[in-house]
């Protein structure tokens, strides 16, 4: 029986929603007792986590995409633009709007402005890796790793000091601003540009 798309979003989002609400717990209480144990370097921490994140993000959206159709260009175009724009939403813009729901006054800090060859150097070099290898299931869940990580030393380096109680209450806030878009990146963004399900399973593929 062939799935319409929506059904098959819907069916994804499901099925990752455990996982992702898991990992930004663990990650909130690793984060919060590191915290406690001494200063954490949350700056430096999120100038690797973000650039690192947009390169797996790019692998997973490309490797998708580039499973169902052998198309270099758009497999790539696709990982660049889904990689840097919802990586930047998940690292950045929502932790940003988070932050200042909860007053603490978080700054403004965004690398494809401030840094832009750096994370269009990783974004590239991660859509090309993903055309070429089978990585779709390890790079997304290093994607939800990294994107929690670097939505928490987003809010930690940018905003006023928290406490790590803080640090633990806020890690909820940050799965709702990872899950929605890393599946966004990785599932749904390269599932939009294909054309037709597959006639044999019914999930959606390439025609060619």
């Amino acid at each position: 029986m062939k799935e319409k798309k929506i059904q098959t979003i819907s069916r994804e989002m499901k099925h990752h929603l455990p996982f992702t609400l898991g990992a930004s717990l663990f990650a909130g209480i690793l984060v919060a007792v590191f915290y406690y144990l001494g200063r954490v370097p949350s700056e430096e921490l999120f100038e690797i986590a973000h650039p690192a994140h947009v390169a797996v993000s790019a692998v997973a959206t490309s490797a998708l995409y580039w499973k169902y159709k052998k198309s270099i260009w758009e497999s790539v175009l696709i990982g660049i633009v889904g990689a840097i724009s919802i990586g930047s939403l998940s690292d950045v813009v929502f932790p940003f709007l988070a932050g200042n729901l909860l007053s603490l006054d978080t700054t403004f800090h965004l690398p494809i402005i401030e840094e832009p060859l750096l994370i269009l150097g990783v974004a590239l070099f991660g859509a090309v890796l993903g055309m070429y290898s089978d990585l779709f299931r390890v790079s997304h869940v290093l994607h939800v790793f990294l994107s929690i990580f670097a939505s928490l030393f987003y809010i930690l380096a940018f905003s006023i000091e928290l406490n790590s109680l803080g640090i633990l209450l806020i890690s909820g806030l940050v799965f709702l601003t990872v899950y929605v878009p890393c599946c966004i990146s990785d599932i749904v963004f390269p599932i939009l540009f294909l054309n037709k399900p597959c006639e044999s399973c019914g999930h959606w593929h390439d025609g060619k």
